[in-house]
């Protein structure tokens, strides 16, 4: 064959093979390559947000809100303990505060969230698993407002980004210090989107509708806070909606009524009886937990101070000692930082909505963004140090004393407004992007506006966790209860007792999964009064609070109330008086006969059963 005949052969077949359709798998790489890029950068930011957890998956804690962290360990034992028996967790318990009982509708008891990773709680245990699901809420949360974006027809660029300032919006990532149903913030958007839906016309209205129902009966088993204030959001939606387009509300009743119809169905099929175990018996307007707490030494109601949407925190790559010093002497908790989104980032908005103004979808995303920041300022402040905008000017004063929602935190509403936020980072980004735009004039135009916004998002990056090695489990504490002989039903006292203040005793219960039973707990009673309805604050006693802080590991001043700043030892018949109503069967401590703590209760119950190492057991007569 000539040189020349061969070089047609192998054009011929070159011509050939490029002419052959793509397999299966490259067809589909093609398609959904930008998605696949999107999910992997996300679930790998956060893996870096929790990175220094992952050394030690089961020994670190993120340091910040450690009580919250260690009851959060027991509801995913709670959880993962009930699925390990073929059963579902009871909505009213007596594992936590016996001889009386918990309600975990009225607590963040992570219920679906922790049966989700209860393999790894049984296999692992639950620090482990709450650092699973902070990757969960991060990545999933980014993904979740992703899908949204994209589904209103934002760019595969837009959409990316807005995804990121939410998922990873330093509301999230302050959330995740230890308000790990705060992080879950998956189905939030998806919710509001089929409100949209609905009212928009986007869509059947049953088929909305049913999502709808689905969607929130679901987040009743992760937050319900965090359904109520999509509902906050939704109904400012509706609102702007209504105001922006006044001639088409009347044709959009008909179908927003069969929608939230249909939403009633599945909605109140998954939860209706949850619901009703949560307010049957309890008065509504007495229910909700307070939002007044006491931090600090003084009592401060819990809202967005002004100077949080514009100073980091440690939490934030790009910080100074300065900022971080003023975020950390903020007068609230540190989980309930969450407005930040910086300068760079409030101007890009603040110019992309009067800038798009005319746009119907800026607009409205814009209105809400900035109704939501403002309710979620709160009502006016108590704490001297609290400066913020007179009561007149703050919406929530006229909200706060509602049904349900006085239980609300409401600088919790950042975390729906970051959701309106990337809603406008990223159909502005397009509108910007698009020829003909405002900036089509400009020579990179298109490339000076997707700088800005990546610009502005730099000074949102989140940092990885600080941490710190958690407190385990003494040793000789599961050798103690097999050494009394202890069931799931009895009922155990254990000293330091178990309360927000001295939450390791929570812990180590639900790392060792013993006791199943114990008195007292960190818990929200909803049947007690306004200012004493959080904390386990229901299981407090003159013995119990003395208990705690005579063991010297919760320092005086800092058990909640009722407990007395300084507690004195109680009387004999006080004691008899509280023993009665806990009903102890066993009593466990963590301390020495010679200590303060143990001869209080040699002097009560006499020498002990059993002593293996640092702890103490008594085996009570019946």
């Amino acid at each position: 064959m000539s040189d020349e005949a061969a070089v047609k052969g192998l054009a011929a077949e070159v011509t050939e093979s490029a002419q052959q359709p793509a397999s299966s798998w490259e067809q589909a790489w093609a398609r959904h390559r930008a998605l696949a890029i999107t999910l992997a950068s996300y679930l790998f930011l956060a893996f870096y947000v929790t990175s220094e957890l992952w050394i030690n998956p089961v020994g670190r804690w993120q340091t910040g809100d450690i009580e919250d962290v260690d009851q959060a360990t027991w509801f995913m034992r709670y959880t993962a303990t009930a699925l390990e028996h073929f059963r579902l967790p009871a909505l009213v318990t007596t594992a936590m505060n016996a001889p009386h009982s918990v309600n975990l509708m009225w607590n963040t008891s992570l219920l679906l969230p922790g049966a989700v990773v209860s393999p790894v709680t049984l296999l692992f245990g639950p620090q482990m698993s709450l650092t699973v699901l902070l990757v969960i809420g991060f990545a999933g949360s980014a993904a979740s407002m992703y899908y949204v974006l994209r589904q209103w027809n934002a760019s595969q660029l837009a959409a990316a980004l807005g995804g990121f300032l939410y998922g990873f919006s330093p509301a999230l990532i302050q959330s995740g210090v230890g308000h790990y149903s705060l992080v879950l913030g998956i189905i939030p958007p998806l919710l509001v989107d089929r409100v949209l839906r609905i009212a928009t016309g986007r869509g059947r209205p049953i088929r909305n509708g049913l999502w709808l129902g689905v969607l929130a009966g679901a987040q009743v088993f992760v937050s319900e806070e965090t359904l109520v204030d999509a509902i906050i959001a939704s109904v400012v939606l509706l609102v702007v909606l209504a105001i922006s387009r006044p001639r088409s509300v009347l044709a959009r009743l008909r179908p927003l009524a069969i929608g939230l119809g249909a939403a009633a169905i599945p909605g109140l099929l998954l939860a209706g009886r949850a619901i009703w175990v949560q307010f049957h018996g309890v008065i509504v307007r007495d229910a909700s937990a307070t939002v007044v707490i006491m931090y600090d030494g003084r009592w401060t109601n819990l809202g967005t101070l002004p100077y949080a949407f514009v100073t980091p925190s440690r939490f934030v790559l790009l910080h100074s000692v300065y900022t971080a010093d003023s975020a950390s002497n903020y007068p609230q908790p540190t989980p309930e930082y969450l407005a930040y989104l910086g300068v760079p980032l409030i101007i890009v908005l603040l110019a992309a909505i009067v800038i798009f103004w005319r746009n119907f979808p800026v607009r409205v995303a814009g209105i809400t963004c900035v109704a939501l920041e403002w309710m979620g300022l709160g009502a006016r402040q108590i704490n001297p140090k609290a400066v913020t905008l007179p009561g007149f000017l703050l919406p929530w004063t006229y909200l706060q004393h509602l049904p349900v929602i006085s239980g609300l935190v409401p600088d919790r509403l950042c975390i729906i407004a970051d959701a309106a936020a990337a809603a406008v980072l990223a159909l502005s980004l397009d509108l910007a992007r698009k020829p003909g735009g405002p900036f089509a004039n400009w020579q990179y135009g298109s490339r000076i506006a997707t700088c800005a916004v990546v610009g502005a998002l730099l000074f949102v990056v989140p940092t990885p966790y600080g941490v710190a090695r958690v407190n385990p489990v003494p040793a000789g504490w599961t050798a103690t209860f097999t050494a009394l002989h202890v069931t799931p039903d009895s009922r155990v006292l254990m000293a330091p007792f178990p309360d927000a203040a001295t939450s390791f005793m929570i812990r180590w219960t639900a790392t060792a999964g013993e006791p199943t039973t114990m008195i007292g707990g960190d818990f929200i009673a909803p049947d007690e009064p306004p200012l004493e309805s959080r904390a386990g604050r229901a299981a407090l006693n003159p013995t119990t609070c003395y208990l705690a802080t005579i063991s010297g590991q919760a320092a005086a001043g800092q058990m909640t109330p009722p407990c007395p700043s300084t507690p004195t030892r109680p009387t004999t018949a006080q004691v008899r008086a509280d023993l009665a109503q806990m009903k102890p069967q066993d009593v466990v401590a963590v301390t020495t006969p010679s200590s303060p703590l143990g001869k209080f209760l040699i002097s009560l119950f006499g020498a002990p059963t059993t002593r293996i190492g640092r702890v103490l057991g008594w085996r009570l007569p019946a």
